[in-house]
């Protein structure tokens, strides 16, 4: 399927999730990263999520972090640019909702993105070569592309893959892994 197609397919079905639905799936998800090879990283970029557009909420997987003392990377968005701004997440991380409705660090300790070691990578969907369909902005696979080559790349999803996204472009960057409530999909490039 096209990136357009797949888009208006998950946002459809994600809307048709209750709280309660997106509360338990996403508590499964956090469940099923404990079993990653992930846990040895210092470095976490997560997102925070959009709770009007019912994106996984990361609130578990912050739980998680926290409890194993990882450094938490949030990022602020530049929407002309399309780049992200990355900021360490402490008890003193003002946050706040952008015009988009996206839950952003105000200001605070910057991170560079070759620091970072793991990255949460929000999407809409994804296919079993490891191709993601987010919102068609590019934030992430410019984020993506600036981190070191052996960053690890993980998509959070409440859907299984679908066999293929058919407009995959140069400029889209793989995923390692993505996690749904009930599986691990690991892909090989």
């Amino acid at each position: 399927m096209l990136k357009k197609e797949l888009r208006a397919k998950y946002l459809t079905l994600r809307n048709q999730l209750s709280e309660e639905e997106i509360e338990v799936k996403s508590l499964a998800i956090a469940n099923e990263l404990l079993k990653l090879p992930i846990w040895d990283k210092t470095y976490f970029h997560i997102f925070l999520p959009i709770t009007e557009k019912k994106e996984v909420n990361t609130e578990f997987i912050l739980h998680l972090l926290s409890g194993k003392d990882k450094e938490i990377i949030v990022s602020k968005s530049d929407f002309e640019t399309r780049k992200m701004i990355h900021f360490l997440l402490t008890d003193n991380t003002k946050i706040r909702k952008n015009a988009y409705n996206i839950p952003e660090p105000v200001d605070g300790i910057e991170v560079p993105s070759n620091k970072i070691d793991v990255v949460f990578v929000p999407l809409l969907a994804f296919d079993k070569k490891g191709h993601r369909v987010g919102y068609g902005k590019g934030f992430y696979d410019i984020l993506l592309s600036e981190c070191k080559p052996d960053v690890i790349k993980i998509g959070l999803s409440f859907f299984e893959s679908e066999e293929i996204i058919t407009d995959v472009f140069e400029s889209d960057v793989q995923m390692n892994f993505c996690v749904t409530p009930d599986a691990i999909h690991s892909f090989n490039f």
